[in-house]
């Protein structure tokens, strides 16, 4: 799971969720032109992509800790 190092660092999951919510809902009002539509939709893909790194980096801990409690029973 992405860790917070500093201002480059990607953000939380629940930021980049927000922000993908208005990426697009600006795109879905139209009336952008089509670099910025470009420009919105490329980054709506890296928002899109940092939410799937938090899911997944959840499950794998989730996984782990069932697999442990699993194996500790």
């Amino acid at each position: 799971m992405p860790e917070p190092a500093g201002p480059a660092a990607e953000p939380s999951y629940e930021a980049a969720r927000e922000e993908l919510a208005d990426v697009v809902r600006r795109l879905e009002q139209g009336g952008a032109t089509l670099e910025e539509s470009l420009s919105l939709w490329e980054r709506g893909e890296q928002l899109a992509a940092t939410c799937q790194a938090w899911l997944d980096g959840a499950k794998a801990r989730l996984d782990a800790a069932l697999a442990e409690r699993t194996d500790a029973g």
